[in-house]
């Protein structure tokens, strides 16, 4: 009987009380559980050897987070004061991303997720977008009730021929939006997969990957199951990772 796929999912830590504590959000979990069983991985990259969460798991998720990457992973200026940032996180996923595409484990990266594997591949990050002069605001108004924080917010134009397309997603498709940073430069051997109406680089995927590699600035894992087209990227995320599992 074959096994379901193992599904490494990235965790923030957070101070809770007194205690540093490791932890993922319920729908990035439940989400990844459409590809096989998840697993939280602790941010403990002095404890943790990559090469044996490579040799373990069958995919990668890499969630989103409050936090944000901090800016000297990629020449950034300093963030201003205040600035939430997870440095145990960032010691972890931005190596691991690299390592896992390198080794052909299936790899996908939402909102912070999106944004590290942006930075784990040499690309840099606009830290208000905006700020920038160039983009609308794409940030959610946090009194707002979450389901409208996470209702579909703007359009989102799939390029032609890449992979959203073969995962079946129509030119144009609606998303939410509940991010305040995104990418100013890509990262080498990144693909556009999909932009903003005001040009925004809203997913891309990595060109040489041996398996499915793709980041999304929006949150396709947010009621999954209503949403055709959230739910096409993790059935394509699961066929890769079924894929890797019978091979392994």
């Amino acid at each position: 009987m074959s096994r379901k796929p193992l599904i490494g999912v990235s965790a923030c830590t957070k101070q809770i009380g007194h205690h540093s504590f490791h932890i993922a959000g319920d729908k990035y979990l439940r989400a990844a559980a459409i590809a096989g069983v998840p697993l939280v991985i602790p941010a403990l990259d002095e404890l943790i050897d990559p090469a044996t969460l490579l040799e373990s798991f069958d995919g990668l998720l890499f969630t989103g987070s409050p936090s944000n990457v901090e800016p000297h992973h990629y020449g950034g200026p300093a963030s201003e004061p205040g600035t939430h940032h997870d440095p145990f996180r960032d010691r972890l996923t931005l190596p691991l991303i690299r390592a896992a595409v390198d080794a052909g484990i299936p790899v996908f990266g939402i909102c912070r997720g999106f944004q590290e594997m942006n930075v784990a591949f040499g690309g840099s990050l606009h830290q208000k977008v905006h700020e920038a002069g160039l983009y609308q605001d794409h940030r959610e108004r946090p009194d707002d009730p979450l389901e409208v924080q996470y209702g579909l917010s703007h359009a989102l134009h799939v390029q032609p021929g890449g992979l959203l397309e073969r995962l079946g997603l129509p030119a144009q498709i609606q998303v939410n939006s509940v991010h305040g940073q995104g990418v100013e430069r890509l990262g080498a051997g990144l693909r556009i997969e999909a932009l903003a109406p005001d040009g925004l680089i809203e997913a891309f995927s990595v060109e040489a990957a041996q398996s499915f590699a793709l980041g999304v600035q929006w949150h396709p894992e947010w009621q999954v199951q209503s949403h055709p087209h959230y739910l096409a990227l993790f059935r394509g995320f699961a066929e890769a990772c079924q894929a890797r599992a019978r091979q392994r």
